[in-house]
This record gives C-alpha cells, structure tokens and sequence, in this order.
C-alpha cells in the first residue's frame, strides 16, 4: 500500500492523506460531462468552473473525463487527453488549495460513432443499449493500443502538474465492459481473466504517475447479478489492484450499461443511496473509499465518514448547486440545497447545453453570469409581488445588495408553484430551495406578507410611497384544448396544480369513487407524478399522452425509464399517441392522434397536467413594470432563478420611462 492513511473516524472536512499527499478535507467534486469545452480541449470556461469550487473550500476535485483514444468520442464536447494539457495546467493554476485528479476514460462500446465516423470499440460485440450500434471487438493492437493511450494521458495530465489521474470503470466505461459479463463475452485470456486489462491499463498508469495519485471509478454493483459486477466481485477487483499498488483510492459507484440512470438518479431514489454498498467494498479493500451516489446533505456526508463508510465523499451535484458547500459546512451556514431534479445537469444528450443547476444558474456560466451580487448603488424600497422562486430570489439577491425589500403573495405561504410541486410523488425535494430561499429572506431581513392580493391600485399606491415593484406573480392553467359537455361537468376536470395543493387526507376526501384519467400533452414530470399520487391514494388511474413514449421529456433527467417501471409496478393502465378531445359525465373522450379513431375511457375524474400560461393580468395593466419567472412564461425553477437574480441585479437600473 502506498503512502499513509489513517481510518480513524474523521468529520468531514478534517484533512486526509492519500496516495502520499496532504489533501485539505474529505470532500470531492466529481467528475461529470459539462460541455463546457472548446472543441475537445479544456476550456476557460471549465477553468473557471472549477475555480469557483475550489475558492467554495473544496479539497479534491476531479475534471471531466478526458478520453484517452481519438477513436473514443462519446459526445460532441468530450474531452480528449491529447488536447487537454493546457487546459489541465490553467485548471491546477486556478484550483490553488485543491488537489486536482484528471479524468481518464474511454467510452467503449457506450460511445458514440456520430463523430468519429467509425466504429466503436468493445471487448464482445454486444449492441450498445441506447443506439443499438454493434461494436468491434477488440483485437490485440487495438487493446494495446488504448492502453498506451492511458499511460500517454497519464503523462499528460502530471506534466501539467495534476496531483494525479482518476481512472474510470464505472458508467460509460470501457475497462467495466472488460471486467462484466454483462459485456465481455471473449474466450482468449481477456475473457477467462476479465481483470487483466483493468491491470494492464493501471499498471501502465502507475509507471506514468509515478508519486501522483491514482484512483479508479468501479461500478461496485452493475444491478445484474446474473452475470455483472456485484458488490462482492467489485469488492475483489478493487482489492487486487489495490494490493498490487497500483490504485490509491477507489470512488464506488453502481449501475453500468442496463441502468446507466442508476448512477446518478433523481430525487425518486433516496440520498446517499450507496453508502452501504461503500462500507462493504471498504471492510474488503485496504485503500480509502470514496462515497459517491446523491450525496446533497452535509448531515449524510458527516454520517458516511464518521462512521466509517467512506474516507472521503464526493458531492458534485451538491457543489453545483452551492460552490460554497466547504465555506459554509465549516461557519454553520445553511447551504443552497441541491433539490436532485437532474434539469440542467445532466447534459450528455444531443442538445448540448451547458452544464448547470437550477437553484444556481451561474454554474456553468461563472464567465458570463457570476454568482456574486453587485451592491446597490443608491438603496432603494422593493415591492417584489410573487414569492414564488422567482420573487424570493429576486427579494434575496436585492437584500444581499442593499435594498429594503418587502414580497407579498396571495396565498397563505411561500414556495408558489414549487411547494405545490413537491406534494407530488417522489419531488418532495422540491420543497427545499422554496424552505431555503423564505429562511434566506427573512434572515436577510426582508418582509414577507401572505394573504395579500394585490390589484393595479395596490401597486400604484406602493409606487407612489416610493417601492419599485417587480411582478413575480407566476402562472395560471392554460386553455383547455377539449370540450366540456356541459355546465354541470367542469366538477369533473381538475387541473394538476389544484390537486397537488391538497394535502392527503383532503386529497382523499376530494377523489371521487372510479377511476382517474390523467392528460398529460407535455410527456414532463407533473404528469407521472400526479399518476403517482393518485395511486398512493387509492385510485385507479388512466394516464394518456399524445406522445408514443409515457413521459417522453423524462429522457433528459434520466428518469424515463425508472417511471414507466414505477408506473407499470403501480398498474397504472398507459393510453399512448392519443388525444383528449371531450369530457363527459363519467367519459373522457379520446382520439388516435395518427388514425383518427376514437374511444371512449371511463373517468369519474379528469386531471389536466396540460400547459400554462402567465398570469399577466397585473402586467397588462402596468406594462412598464419589470417580470420575471413565470409572469414571464411558464417554465422551470431554473429560468425563475435566474431572472429573479437579473431582476434585482436590474435595480441598479432606472425603471422604465424614467432618465437616468
């Protein structure tokens, strides 16, 4: 074993060693795609990425995979170790106090072909599970050669003063396609021994890294046990290597090809799911563990190390959404909670967008849209209407600059659509950045008045007692695209928001006896959670979708698959590629979207997660007033966030139709 280690009960930001070297805390900042790159180089705009985490205190932080082969293109920004090196020297310049590790890969048969125009490269021609493609299997040459990539990396990434390298065998991973027999199906020795090529590839990293760390990313659990990786063979692996000296660390991971969301779920799986599967591969190994899996509370992270489930912790998504995660856990700040929607981070798909957070829309973006507030320069009194996300961010960031700021919202609390959001099935999470923005405001000082229902003659009489109004007043149900039968029947349509505003045993009260259709034209989340709890509640419910998947837009969180297991283990009954055209009593009345035939469905009780619209009424009516989040157009918490921060940012401004 390299180097020294103690495994005595540590909190969380006590100092470790590892591989030899001092490391400021236990806490990680893990590698993840961003497409924040300049082709396949490291770019300013990671440069500046890390940076502000490491200035947040964070101890070790690890750069996005870099893949280790040309061939290897896994997504159209993905790093490539040969022109990183510069990229990795500015990354070490800017992370002064961090321990920075580069990421090396290689996709495997988890690749793309789209870019490289050529084929993708596996140990066993097995289809790669999202396109379908069937790899190459790997020859001699070509095995040898990916691990000379590996070492040439490996070099790269210390001339340009890395602490050292983190090897990758987790998900989107070559080297776990070798060591699973989910994937390697060879019959030569790569077959019969599946570790020689992860011993092959770090033994030529080690002879590279020399004294730098080395540590290796292991799907610990591959969710087949028929013939993956389980948290009793991973355990093996990782001991072999280690015991041959060629790791110092190993990050544990789960899931691999068939449950590529099971890495990094959303909030439908519990935080800090892998601790136990951690302490396992740790009783096994003799070299620091590394816990990773939702880990977004300080509490878990200080639970896993002190109890000896983990050496270390990594907390990406929890950095995302507060780079000052380290700063704040060690003065008793309250931390921006990560509210694990996957939105914005998750970004390896064909829309290559930036990398971010929701509830901290400058990640990403820390070279065009920083996190820091600029202090008023004349004070001013604030009237924000809307305590929504898009109000309470607005009254937050205009409080931290100077400003006297007082909210007020018609409902009788704060969160707006958020909080009524988080009633549904498996987005309680949702509910914390609405609790941390309301205590933030109050601890900032700002007044907050429910029950208030403002008019335009509230809000001139607010502007003639000198407040700057800016409506954050939200959305409202859009229209209805299907016939009503009758007066009498609107009694049974009900808009998803007006069902999640109920608590249970209302919502119980309030269900009518027969079953529920639920329209869902949008394939997002509110429709499959509204599902969700109505079946918790006892009810038997249909959800429709014009779409031909159920919940469609859940492709970009990682949650599209999961939900119609949920859905399906539920027995809610799925209507797809159909139309709701009329609501009658007892009958909802469908209609093939490509055919055109129509059926009728019993339904005692229709819910609309349909589209919304803004609530524009107040700003129809006093135009020149500033807007923000929904009262814009309804979209995401991350949208509210971010125009709530411009619009206190804009009161340094003078309002409209007046000189500077």
């Amino acid at each position: 074993m390299r180097g020294s280690w103690s495994s005595r009960a540590v909190q969380l930001l006590d100092p470790v060693t590892l591989g030899g070297r001092p490391l400021a805390n236990r806490l990680m900042f893990g590698p993840h795609e961003t497409n924040l790159g300049r082709g396949r180089a490291i770019s300013e705009r990671h440069v500046a990425y890390y940076a502000r985490r490491a200035q947040g205190g964070c101890g070790v932080i690890v750069t996005e995979i870099a893949s280790v082969h040309a061939l290897d293109w896994p997504y159209e920004r993905a790093p490539l170790a040969a022109e990183c090196g510069p990229g990795w020297a500015a990354v070490v310049q800017a992370c002064a106090g961090a321990a920075v590790l580069a990421g090396l890969g290689h996709a495997g048969l988890q690749g793309s072909a789209a870019y490289s125009q050529r084929e993708l490269w596996g140990p066993s021609p097995v289809p790669e599970v999202a396109g379908r493609e069937v790899p190459k299997e790997m020859e001699d040459d070509d095995i040898e050669a990916v691990v000379a990539g590996f070492a040439q990396a490996t070099r790269i990434a210390m001339d340009a003063g890395c602490a050292g390298v983190e090897i990758n065998a987790g998900q989107h991973s070559l080297i776990r396609q070798f060591l699973s027999g989910l994937t390697n199906l060879r019959s030569d020795e790569y077959g019969s021994d599946k570790v020689r090529f992860a011993r092959e590839v770090l033994a030529a990293v080690r002879a590279e890294a020399g004294e730098g760390i080395v540590g290796l990313r292991l799907s610990c659990d591959e969710l087949a046990p028929w013939a993956g990786l389980t948290p009793e063979s991973a355990t093996a692996v990782a001991a072999e290597l280690a015991n041959a000296g060629l790791v110092d660390y190993v990050a544990v991971v789960r899931g691999s090809i068939f449950s590529v969301a099971a890495t990094r779920p959303d909030g439908h799986t519990p935080p800090a799911f892998n601790t136990d599967l951690a302490r396992t591969v740790r009783s096994g190994v003799g070299v620091p563990v590394v816990l990773q899996g939702s880990v977004v509370d300080l509490a878990d992270a200080e639970a896993a190390i002190t109890s000896g489930a983990a050496d270390l912790v990594e907390m990406t998504r929890a950095q995302l959404a507060d780079p000052d995660l380290a700063r704040k856990a060690a003065s008793g700040e309250s931390p921006r909670p990560c509210i694990l929607c996957n939105q914005t981070c998750i970004v390896r798909d064909p829309r290559n967008m930036l990398v971010s957070c929701v509830v901290e829309p400058s990640a990403g973006y820390e070279t065009s849209e920083p996190d820091g507030i600029e202090p008023a320069r004349r004070p001013q009194d604030v009237l924000v209407v809307g305590a929504g996300p898009a109000g309470l961010e607005t009254a937050r960031a205009a409080a931290v600059a100077g400003h006297r700021v007082r909210v007020i919202d018609r409902a009788a609390h704060t969160g707006g659509a958020v909080r009524i959001a988080a009633a549904a099935s498996g987005r309680e999470r949702l509910a914390a950045i609405a609790g941390w923005l309301d205590a933030e405001c109050r601890r900032l000082g700002v007044t907050i008045e429910t029950g208030v229902d403002a008019d335009p003659a509230y809000l001139d009489r607010a502007a003639a007692a000198g407040e700057r109004v800016v409506l954050c007043n939200g959305g409202q149900a859009g229209a209805r695209a299907y016939t009503l039968e009758s007066e009498t029947v609107p009694s049974a349509v009900l808009g998803a928001d007006e069902l999640l505003a109920l608590d249970i045993e209302h919502l119980r009260q309030a269900l009518p006896d027969g079953p529920i259709l639920v329209w869902d034209p949008i394939g997002g989340p509110v429709g499959i959670s509204v599902a969700e709890t109505l079946v918790a509640a006892g009810s038997e419910v249909t959800l429709v979708t014009p779409d031909l998947l159920v919940g469609n837009e859940l492709a970009r969180s990682g949650d599209l698959a999961p939900a119609g297991t949920r859905l399906q283990a539920a027995g809610v009954t799925l209507i797809r590629r159909s139309m709701l055209r009329g609501v009658r009593s007892g009958v909802a009345d469908l209609v093939d979207r490509f055919t055109g035939e129509a059926r009728e469905v019993k339904a005692a009780l229709v819910v609309d997660a349909g589209h919304r619209l803004p609530a524009d009424a107040l700003w129809r009516a006093r135009p020149q007033l500033t807007r923000a989040g929904d009262a814009v157009a309804p979209r995401t918490i991350y949208e509210a966030v971010l125009e709530g921060r411009r619009a206190a940012d804009a009161l340094n401004e003078p309002p409209m139709g007046v000189p500077a």
